[in-house]
């Protein structure tokens, strides 16, 4: 029996799927105890954006730590947080013509979730809040009060309350606008929905199944907030950083939330770092009243400052993502065309796509098939019915045409077809 059987909470969840012990991490690879090395399609849930350990911004923090930088800091002011700010200000705000106040909140996503809903209801003076079916926002009760997942819901032991799902878009099929129904009960005084303070919503669920917000729904759910007065928070903790192309994921569609809420990939390095951006006019905390012991994680602002001046300063890296956004599309169609029958497909935007199964039966079978072949990759969806492909941003063709090899070899396996083009050794 290992210590980690003897001591961890059954809570635990990603060691059952990959059961190994890791020693270290380079890139897009991870590296276990007895020197196995297995190609990473999770990249920390989408915390490891620039890849383990990414050398541009180590020598920046190793040369921090070891000049006896400030390392806990509260929410006092020190030279970190100063280049971190500069940096966001300067390589994101500026070239996007973008005003936001930042909060910087405890380290979590969810707790940056927390404190916009929190906000919302201070600043609109109402309870409720609206999200959307399949969404996922965090598992602290008000985060976990709008999101959908039953498994994640039904831990909570406890009513919750104060929000309203509605459905996504596509959620009612392609031919139904969901905007129109929000826009109809919202003005309706006796639908049974009450106005909200706030709309929080992904642009890509990721958690959720990888569903893709149509940008013209987009611009209509941003329409609808302005008519009825209420906040727009988009929730860009997983789909941000350049995941799908550009810093923030709705970008494209050319809106501009009230609320942004930030983390995972945020500080670069797999470093907890979470933030609320607040446009200037609803910034109307009272000193404290949001607060966290660990909101000021200074080695996250250090590499969080680096790879913004070293990813952001041109659109040479999210050109580069964009292009490696348009191979995994290719391959994923190719993948669901040749092995699925007509009952598998393609879902998803950007460096976060992934195939849907018709079950999670099918879809488990295949991320285990591929991690008997050193390829570590997970699944989502109401019922993890969708292989979804997180891999490093950084990542080489050559390493994302390899990882591809190894899914369409178990999709292949597990749909019962001989593989046709992988270059993976069928053994």
């Amino acid at each position: 029996m290992t210590v980690f059987d003897r001591l961890e909470s059954e809570v635990q969840s990603y060691a059952r799927s990959f059961p190994v012990t890791f020693t270290k991490a380079e890139g897009a690879w991870l590296t276990d105890v007895d020197g196995n090395r297995y190609l990473d399609f999770l990249a920390g849930a989408g915390t490891l954006n620039y890849g383990h350990n990414n050398p541009d911004l180590q020598g920046k923090l190793v040369d921090y730590i070891t000049s006896n930088g400030i390392t806990h800091g509260l929410d006092m002011h020190t030279e970190a947080k100063a280049a971190f700010l500069t940096a966001l200000e300067t390589r994101i705000f500026k070239p996007r013509n973008m005003s936001y106040k930042v909060q910087f909140t405890g380290p979590t996503g969810t707790n940056a979730v927390e404190a916009a809903l929190k906000l919302a209801r201070r600043v609109k003076g109402r309870e409720t809040v609206i999200s959307f079916t399949n969404g996922f926002h965090g598992v602290t009760l008000g985060a976990l009060a709008v999101t959908g997942n039953k498994h994640h819901r039904d831990a909570a032991g406890v009513s919750l309350d104060n929000a309203n799902a509605v459905p996504f878009d596509g959620y009612m099929g392609s031919a139904i606008d969901t905007t129109d129904y929000l826009d109809r009960v919202l003005g309706d005084n006796s639908s049974g929905i009450a106005l909200p303070a706030a709309i929080i919503v992904e642009t890509v669920q990721g958690e959720g199944g990888l569903n893709v917000a149509d940008f013209g729904w987009l611009k209509k759910l941003e329409s609808l907030c302005r008519k009825y007065d209420i906040l727009l928070i988009v929730d860009d903790i997983q789909a941000g950083c350049g995941r799908t192309g550009t810093f923030f994921s709705f970008e494209p569609a050319g809106i501009s939330p009230d609320m942004i809420t930030l983390s995972k990939s945020l500080s670069a390095y797999g470093l907890p770092l979470a933030v609320v951006l607040i446009k200037p006019e609803y910034d109307q905390w009272h000193p404290g009243e949001h607060n966290g012991t660990f909101r000021g994680n200074n080695h996250a602002f250090v590499t969080a400052a680096a790879a913004l001046d070293h990813f952001w300063s041109d659109d040479s890296f999210a050109v580069e993502v964009r292009e490696k956004s348009d191979f995994v599309g290719r391959r994923l169609d190719e993948i669901a065309a040749r092995y699925g029958n007509g009952k598998i497909y393609r879902k998803g935007r950007g460096l976060m796509q992934g195939i849907c199964f018709e079950s999670g039966s099918l879809a488990s079978q295949v991320t285990t098939e591929c991690f008997k072949h050193n390829l570590i990759i997970e699944t989502s969806g109401p019922d993890n019915e969708v292989v979804k492909c997180l891999v490093p941003l950084i990542i080489s063709m050559d390493d994302l045409a390899h990882g591809l090899d190894i899914l369409e070899l178990a999709t292949a396996r597990t749909m019962g077809k001989d593989v046709v083009s992988t270059t993976v050794a069928a053994e």
